[in-house]
């Protein structure tokens, strides 16, 4: 696609479930976006054909005679991309020798790439996998476009709407503490000693964008003392077992940490959002049978923080 092409294969989308559902929230549900996300999307469509394409009457969303065409040449253009991208070569994980590539953060427990790894080397032996550790400054949407990754693992709030998304797992957010933090004691975590309390807090992987505490915290013009920061997730539990310092994080990666050291979980005084996480891809790649395959491994692995999470849901 030339770099001023005005839309790509995710507005053509957006137009064809738009005048097929009738619904900013139903498009908005088939392909896992906001609302927000699609109406921005049409505002986009809107201004590219110069037509109102669907037109709001009651409860619905009337297409106009141009958007009705439009949709029928994208579906058309769109069948006939899907059918470039898909494969007839059968995928044999136990022949393939290739290698996949995959851009991560720290803040999922170790057990799931363990599972991963484990799940890789049994069923594809001859393959290889390359990690890419996730910075501030790593261009992960250049990346997934030019091929250098393959998938990409993410919890931003709002992720890129033009790539291919699927939800890995959806944890409930938690405090971990050392088992001798005075905050420890039942009932102790009020909301006013949560907000005073020292934090420790990693740094962000996206600089665009707050995570799921902070967003939380300022939509209630609220804000957490953050005493100390890292740059690893991995390093925060070992911080937070020698001090007073509180880590707002998942349930999956607290728990893993709490079975191993001497620290606590305590549920969270407010009631933040649930963490998302997930798995972000290329369109160029959705149909290819080697990345269905790394796709489906990853979701299984998933399953291990789930099993991490269900051993510590008493606090």
């Amino acid at each position: 696609m030339r770099s001023d092409d005005p839309f790509d294969t995710y507005l053509l989308r957006v137009l064809c479930l738009l005048v097929a559902e009738r619904s900013v929230s139903r498009t908005a549900i088939r392909l896992n976006q906001s609302q927000p996300a699609i109406s921005g999307a049409l505002k986009r469509l809107r201004h590219i054909f110069g037509d109102p394409l669907v037109i709001r009457e009651k409860n619905s969303m009337v297409p106009t005679e141009r958007g009705l065409q439009l949709a029928q040449d994208a579906q058309a253009a769109l069948d006939a991309l899907d059918h470039l991208l898909t494969t007839d070569e059968p995928f044999n994980a136990e022949c393939c020798d290739r290698t996949f590539t995959l851009a991560v953060p720290d803040y999922l427990a170790p057990p799931f790439f363990a599972d991963m790894v484990r799940r890789f080397r049994v069923q594809s032996p001859k393959a290889r996998l390359v990690t890419l550790p996730m910075s501030e400054g790593f261009d992960f949407e250049r990346a997934l476009a030019e091929g250098e990754v393959d998938i990409v693992i993410g919890n931003w709030p709002a992720p890129p709407e033009h790539l291919h998304l699927a939800v890995l797992l959806e944890d409930e957010v938690v405090c971990l503490m050392a088992r001798d933090n005075p905050l420890a004691r039942p009932g102790k975590l009020t909301a006013e000693r949560y907000l005073n309390a020292s934090h420790l807090v990693p740094l962000p992987y996206s600089g665009s964008q707050r995570g799921v505490v902070d967003s939380s915290l300022a939509s209630r013009r609220m804000q957490r003392a953050k005493r100390v920061s890292c740059p690893y997730f991995a390093l925060a539990p070992y911080l937070v077992s020698e001090s007073d310092l509180i880590l707002t994080t998942a349930r999956h990666f607290a728990a893993y940490y709490a079975r191993r050291m001497p620290l606590t979980i305590q549920p969270a005084p407010f009631d933040f959002p649930l963490m998302r996480f997930y798995l972000l891809w290329h369109p160029t790649r959705h149909r290819s049978a080697a990345h269905i395959w790394l796709r489906g491994l990853l979701m299984e692995s998933a399953q291990a923080l789930r099993a991490i999470a269900s051993t510590a849901r008493t606090f």
